[in-house]
């Protein structure tokens, strides 16, 4: 018999303003589910990543039905789960774990299928020749994938961490094909985007509790269109300065919404209505700007 009650919840670093908690409690109560849904904030907890693996197993104690995972710990948590999804396995992130009747914790990934619905839906007819992207880390392997899925001609990834950004694009070479992605320094980034089709943004900065641009914006140009996968606030900086070149842009809101629908799946076994949900978002940003403009 399906369940009609579930417990989950996020953990990440500065989580405290997120909506995901009112995406997926709204659709649990128009699909008469009594879904609770609470915030996990390393921040506010005073620990890092490491504490990751930790929080799993706790939440697994307590009866949690499974758990949203964000930045930073998308990678961290993999050593402590009992089994991957074929896509988590081959990203080697989790943003989603699935509590199974035997007591197994399963990781997924909603985030590569959430960017791809939102980013097809936002840019439909961009060029995809050439895609340069900021973040080697857990939304940056998704985001990635994303991108080649869609059918990007060539990735490269940049990211202060040379042997992260060396990884992923040898992680992407071979499941995509050899030549498909590139790793580079931050110093290149002037060249790269010059002949850039478009620039993906994967990292935290831009975030309310990073905020700042993640690239000097005089490489920012017409030509180039950009993707953001920060949601909170909407416009980030780097959206902000995107526009004002006239540059085409898409919001993390989508990404946001579609991995969210996603992960109600998983965690109920019930189809959630995507559509719904996108206009909660957009309802509940509305709500946030309105207590707090």
């Amino acid at each position: 018999m399906a369940k009609d009650s579930y417990l989950v919840g996020l953990i990440g670093s500065g989580i405290g303003p997120s909506l995901t908690p009112a995406m997926h409690e709204r659709e649990a109560d128009r699909q008469g589910l009594r879904h609770l849904y609470r915030i996990i904030d390393l921040d506010r907890l005073g620990v890092g990543a490491e504490a990751v693996g930790d929080l799993v197993r706790s939440a697994r104690d307590l009866g949690f039905d499974g758990l949203n995972i964000t930045h930073p710990g998308k990678q961290a948590v993999i050593e402590h789960l009992d089994a991957l999804s074929p896509q988590a396995e081959a990203l080697g992130a989790v943003n989603t774990i699935v509590f199974e009747e035997d007591g197994r914790a399963v990781g997924h990934n909603t985030d590569v299928t959430g960017f791809a619905a939102s980013f097809a839906r936002g840019l439909p007819d961009v060029p995809l020749e050439r895609v340069v992207q900021l973040g080697a880390g857990g939304a940056g392997a998704a985001v990635a994938h994303a991108m080649l899925t869609l059918g990007a001609g060539r990735i490269t990834v940049v990211d202060p961490l040379p042997e992260r950004a060396a990884g992923l694009a040898d992680s992407l070479n071979r499941h995509f094909g050899p030549g498909r992605a590139a790793a580079a320094g931050p110093d290149r980034l002037p060249a790269l985007l010059a002949r850039a089709d478009g620039l993906v943004h994967a990292t935290p900065t831009g975030m309310a509790a990073h905020p700042g641009l993640p690239l000097p914006a005089e490489l920012l140009h017409p030509g180039l269109w950009v993707a953001e996968v920060v949601y909170r606030p909407l416009e980030t900086e780097l959206l902000r300065a995107a526009r004002a070149l006239g540059c085409a842009t898409l919001d993390g809101g989508g990404m946001a919404v579609f991995q969210a629908v996603d992960a109600f799946r998983l965690f109920t076994g019930r189809e959630p209505d995507g559509a719904r949900m996108l206009a909660d978002f957009t309802d509940l940003v509305a709500g946030a700007v309105a207590a707090h403009p």
